[in-house]
């Protein structure tokens, strides 16, 4: 078991540019076009250039956070593992199961399109039938192009690229064709087109734009599958972000040509303009269109259709099985789906699978209906995929990005918003593709939470080298330690603060494996962390206090420390800081900043001096809940002293000269500060000073411990002189505790996505 943990399950990187282009241009240049491009032509008139040219601006806005985390992590899974990275494992989950069931439903509607032009094009050319009636035919080659186009993602992607590309470009010279012949129509008779644009271009005002780019919104989301075959691109870094922006450029360029020509070059029966004309075609109009404007029209645009809808299926089908295969490699679904071929590389079974969902869906559901919920489930995709990218770009600012998104965080935002409103208006469209999506996640988190989540949980360990426990305390203080003289101090602080609330020290030591090296071969540093946790358990012993220790592997520390408190449901962190800062731009350093500006507890940051006896504690205060928190803990620290007696200080300075409503106003800020501590004698003191920074650290000479709230500062002052607990603590004689409350679930989201951290 062991061996085989250490063995990491890839694939092989077999597509160029050009391979993964096609992928993307296969996916949107699909169905769509030939069925929806009729339907949204009536709803939206002339105006549908402008819907699908919207339709493109709003798929370019999500396709940047697609770009910027598919080149950050260039791995099978896309949207699906960015959402886990950025927002646990619920939400990855979801992200994963959605994407899944959406792929494959597109693979069902892609598949019946095929289905219904095959059947068409038999029945034109007059082949025999074999008793079959029209139902039964289109079952037959329905069936048939989902085997087939399963058996090619089960032999290789380069298999699968070789044949979509040829299928890709074929479709694109047909389409090419239809629209040169147009144009060629179009400008033989100026004076009859353009009207068509100038008079009436809105004739159901803007909310029919609004239909049309519902209608076809699902058209313009195959730039997504480039991301799902991320582990499979050679150098993703460079061209995973040129194919995605390349294929929506050339897929919007044919879809408003495709409308204009469609719109500008057919004649419409007498008394009816001609978008009226294409709405009443309904999933036959473009082929209407190509028989009006170029020879054997039709049955060159069928043969297109049927281009299209197989590089479409090709490309769901491939995504859905890499989308599942993601999943399996996490223990989101059944170990099977992370099965690799040994000779094809494939993951064969999510293949084979994902094949099968698409065939029943295909065969035995109500396929519109349930496209309106794959549409939403991508929407959903979207919006969670836009909030990664945002909580990513402030966590992880050391991803290697291949591209930047500009202007952040305004592009996501704006992607948010619009993803919204269209899922909103999917409801009027469609109730019962809300009510199948909504049936969908809600099976879906049943398997999360019912079995999932605890597989997850047993496979977790494999990043602990050592832990353990010597009895369970519902109150933990958390110690991250790296030497052995920080342990002796955080450690026994720790164990002061544990001792308060009956609870226990978890000593946590982080092997921090460089990229060069496997995660298992930081096994190597076991030996290493022993001594700094032996240092806390000695601390620890003279407070009578239990200690959890741990010994995780992790290529980020302040990751490492965040999944320690979420496992442990840790109550306080206490961390060491030495008073000054190698990284550039970072107010404590990468680790304490990346936790500092958004902790997932309470935390306590320590910049320990020479050991004094705890004779005197200060606690400046300004007001506020960080300013309460350090309260409490000064006099939880009071009450544990063996020295007898603690004399506690809450100081709260005004400037020389204050007005009597100042003074009145500090009082105030004391009484609210000392609330909800434990009974103990307190000084409340007000203290003039001009510079509150030097106040304090005159005031500060009396006493052997300093305890500090957080101060939430307005910015041009933090860039100015720093933060007021940073700059106590780095002049400060003695060591100082600074105090900060873990945030709401509300303000938490949003520094984590779009407000700007105050220590960056």
């Amino acid at each position: 078991m062991a061996n085989e943990q250490q063995i990491e399950v890839t694939l092989s990187r077999d597509l160029g540019l050009f391979d993964v282009t096609m992928i993307g241009v296969g996916a949107m240049i699909g169905a769509g076009i030939f069925v929806l491009t009729g339907l949204a032509a009536g709803a939206a008139g002339p105006a549908l250039v402008l819907a699908f040219f919207l339709n493109g601006i709003v798929a370019t806005l999500t396709a940047m956070a697609y770009a910027e985390l598919g080149s950050a992590f260039p791995e099978a899974g896309g949207g699906y593992l960015w959402v886990k990275e950025a927002l646990g494992g619920t939400q990855g989950f979801l992200g994963g199961w959605m994407s899944w069931f959406a792929h494959a439903v597109a693979g069902s509607l892609y598949a019946l399109a095929f289905g219904s032009f095959a059947t068409e094009f038999y029945e034109l050319v007059g082949l025999p039938t074999f008793g079959l009636g029209t139902e039964g035919l289109k079952v037959v080659f329905t069936t048939l192009i989902i085997v087939a186009f399963t058996y090619l993602n089960y032999r290789g992607a380069s298999e699968t690229g070789t044949v979509g590309n040829i299928v890709t470009v074929t479709k694109v010279i047909i389409l090419g064709l239809f629209c040169g012949f147009g144009l060629y129509a179009m400008f033989q008779h100026p004076e009859g087109w353009t009207n068509r644009f100038t008079e009436g271009f809105l004739p159901e005002g803007f909310s029919g734009v609004l239909v049309a780019m519902g209608l076809t919104f699902i058209a313009f989301e195959g730039y997504e599958i480039i991301a799902q075959s991320g582990e499979e691109i050679k150098n993703p870094k460079r061209n995973l972000p040129r194919a995605t922006f390349i294929s929506i450029g050339v897929v919007v360029l044919i879809y408003i040509v495709v409308a204009f020509v469609a719109i500008g070059a057919i004649t419409a029966p007498e008394g009816m303009r001609t978008y009226q004309f294409l709405g009443e075609k309904g999933e036959t109009a473009i082929i209407e269109a190509a028989s009006q404007v170029m020879p054997y029209g039709a049955v060159i645009l069928l043969i297109s259709a049927l281009a299209s809808t197989m590089s479409a299926l090709i490309a769901t089908t491939y995504s859905s099985s890499r989308v599942s295969f993601a999943m399996g490699r996490d223990h989101n679904l059944p170990k099977l789906f992370s099965h690799i071929h040994p000779v094809r590389h494939t993951p064969f079974w999510a293949v084979i699978i994902s094949g099968i969902l698409i065939l029943t869906m295909a065969l035995a559901l109500p396929i519109h209906d349930v496209a309106a919920a794959a549409d939403l489930m991508f929407l959903f995709l979207f919006i969670q995929v836009n909030v990664s990218a945002m909580r990513l770009r402030l966590r992880r600012p050391d991803l290697d990005r291949g591209f930047i998104t500009p202007f952040f965080p305004v592009i996501p935002i704006l992607a948010i918003i619009a993803m919204t409103a269209l899922a909103i208006f999917l409801f009027t469209f469609s109730p019962i593709g809300w009510y199948v999506a909504a049936a969908w996640i809600v099976v879906g988190m049943l398997f999360y939470w019912g079995y999932f989540s605890r597989v997850e949980k047993m496979v977790k360990p494999r990043e602990i080298l050592l832990e353990e426990v010597l009895v369970s305390k519902d109150y933990s203080v958390l110690v991250p330690v790296a030497t052995k003289g920080q342990s002796r101090i955080l450690g026994q602080i720790g164990a002061i603060l544990a001792k308060t609330h009956d609870g226990e020290v978890l000593a946590l030591n982080i092997a921090r494996v460089p990229p060069q090296l496997e995660l298992a071969e930081g096994r190597e540093f076991l030996k290493e962390g022993r001594p700094a946790l032996e240092a806390v358990i000695e601390e620890a012993k003279q407070w009578d206090v239990p200690v959890h220790t741990m010994i995780r592997l992790g290529r980020d520390v302040g990751k490492a420390i965040r999944k320690t408190v979420e496992e442990n449901a840790s109550n306080l962190i206490v961390l060491g800081w030495p008073g000054y800062t190698n990284t550039s731009g970072r107010a404590f350093g990468s680790v304490i900043d990346s936790i500092v500006d958004n902790p997932p507890t309470d935390i306590a940051v320590v910049r320990y001096r020479k050991y004094r006896e705890l004779t005197s504690i200060l606690v400046p205060v300004a007001g506020g809940p960080n300013s309460r928190r350090a309260v409490q803990m000064a006099v939880a620290m009071a009450l544990q002293s063996k020295n007898g007696p603690v004399k506690v200080t809450v100081l709260r300075i005004i400037r020389q000269g204050s007005s009597e409503a100042d003074r009145v106003r500090a009082q105030q800020d004391l009484a609210h500060s000392v609330e909800g501590a434990l009974p103990y004698e307190l000084n409340l003191k007000v203290v003039e000073g001009d510079d509150v920074v030097d106040t304090i650290i005159k005031t500060s000479a009396d006493y052997d411990l300093i305890i500090i709230g957080a101060t939430n500062e307005p910015t041009f002052r933090t860039l100015l002189i720093g933060n007021i607990p940073e700059q106590v603590a780095i002049k400060a004689k003695v060591t100082t505790i600074m105090v900060k409350r873990r945030h709401g679930p509300i303000k938490s989201l949003l520094r984590e996505t779009i407000l700007q951290p105050p220590t960056n």
